[in-house]
């Protein structure tokens, strides 16, 4: 009687380890998506999708002046459970557009740092 339930902890035991994983490369694919969208590189989709774990959902949106990307997974139980129970993980990544900043163009805008008094 004991051995089914340490099977089964060992089971729900391994399926978090899977899922903090999954979380983890989903954190790292909305920022590899988020870097290279606020570039504007036109795979910012497909680099942020290799990143991710299999089956996830990338997306992008832009706003005026930022990017923001969402990536979402299933995470499935291991085992004969994976089709009874999944959880989804996923993860939000924003940067500031580079083709939008103001004062880039000029080459910033002035020496820095700047000290208290004004002087540089």
């Amino acid at each position: 009687m004991v051995l089914p339930a340490l099977v089964l902890l060992a089971a729900v035991l391994i399926w978090g380890v899977l899922a903090a994983a999954a979380q983890i490369r989903c954190v790292d694919a909305a920022r590899v998506g988020a870097r290279a969208a606020a570039r504007g590189e036109a795979d910012a989709v497909d680099l942020a999708r290799a990143a991710a774990p299999p089956g996830a959902r990338v997306r992008v949106a832009l706003a005026a002046d930022t990017v923001r990307v969402d990536v979402d997974a299933p995470c499935a139980a291991p085992g004969g459970l994976g089709g009874l129970v999944a959880v989804r993980v996923g993860a939000a990544a924003v940067a500031a557009r580079e083709d939008v900043l103001a004062g880039v163009a000029e080459g910033g805008g002035g020496p820095w740092p700047v000290e208290a008094s004004g002087r540089s």
